[in-house]
């Protein structure tokens, strides 16, 4: 199984990894200089923080081995594929009652800003066939995939 791993000692805050995750999941596909950023439908799976201190957190979703979205989650919206280890979202069959928003460890899930009633997560770039796309973007290797043992 694949995971995403963070090294946020690196993360200069540069927000590559989010206008990154935002182009990959908008509708037009376009390039990365004509996305707009003031359209609520082009939102980003993943946060940067700025502590107190000046440096950066960046927030991703952890695919947890035990996900404490999926475990909350009434409608079975939220499912882990037990070959690839990635939390996957349903749409479809998602009741918005934002349980599994409030039951992320890491404040990772949000309900989706353009309807409220469907949340926005990390799909692992499903649709690119390899790499995600936060990850080719991050210039200072802070973000990668690494091979994981179950």
């Amino acid at each position: 199984m694949k995971r995403i791993w963070i090294d946020a000692g690196r993360c200069d805050g540069c927000l590559n990894c989010t206008l990154a995750c935002m182009n990959a999941h908008r509708a037009d596909k376009g390039s990365i200089y004509d996305l707009d950023l003031t359209d609520p439908s082009n939102e980003s799976r993943n946060f940067i923080y700025r502590q107190a201190d000046g440096s950066y957190r960046p927030v991703f979703c952890r695919h947890c081995d035990e996900p404490e979205c999926v475990n909350s989650c009434m409608s079975g919206a939220l499912s882990k594929n037990p070959a690839t280890g990635i939390v996957e979202y349903d749409e479809s069959r998602c009741a918005a009652c934002f349980m599994c928003v409030m039951n992320c460890p890491f404040g990772v899930l949000k309900p989706k800003d353009t309807s409220k009633s469907r949340i926005i997560k990390c799909d692992f770039c499903k649709d690119s066939g390899g790499e995600p796309s936060c990850v080719k973007a991050c210039p200072k290797e802070a973000i990668w995939v690494e091979e994981v043992q179950p």
